[in-house]
């Protein structure tokens, strides 16, 4: 995506509707030092900021990311490209979102898990004691609890990096 292109495009869009940076980003609720580096180019809104600029606007968020107002036979080939470029330019990749969400939940159960273990042993260690039929019942339950656990993290993940698909 071309910023420089984008950020005289917000500029021009300002300036149609006789704002200041000062104003604009009144209106809007930033800084407007922010509204100097969209408009420069050295950053790109973030999405949330370019739908309320859209909005403002009374423009597509695909031309706002052209850069430039679009003609209707363009629109549809200017949006898919846009979208191509986005997602390919997204800070992380499906694998890496799932790796973080994954971790993330390790992390956030690591004491219940250690419990688990816990308990395991300690009954395991009776089991043997008393009865091989008591260590047979708890293997299979630490197998069961194995299972359920990476289910629920699985779960997590799912909806963390694909959101609720209800």
């Amino acid at each position: 995506m071309d910023t420089v292109k984008i950020g005289r495009f917000l500029a021009q869009l300002r300036k149609e509707k006789s704002l200041t940076q000062e104003q604009l980003a009144e209106e809007l609720g930033v800084n407007n030092k922010t509204i100097s580096r969209w408009e420069t180019g050295n950053y790109m809104p973030p999405v949330e900021m370019l739908l309320e600029l859209s909005k403002f606007y009374d423009v597509s968020i695909n031309e706002i990311l052209c850069g430039e107002r679009l003609s209707s036979e363009d629109f549809k080939e200017k949006a898919e490209s846009n979208l191509k470029e986005v997602l390919s330019e997204s800070k992380f990749s499906i694998k890496e979102k799932k790796e973080y969400f994954k971790k993330k939940w390790q992390r956030e159960h690591f004491l219940e898990h250690c419990l688990v273990v816990f308990v395991y042993i300690i009954m395991f260690i009776v089991g043997i004691n008393f009865n091989k039929y008591i260590c047979t019942f708890i293997s299979l339950l630490a197998l069961y609890y194995l299972g359920s656990r990476n289910n629920r993290m699985m779960a997590y993940v799912e909806t963390m990096v694909y959101g609720d698909m209800k």
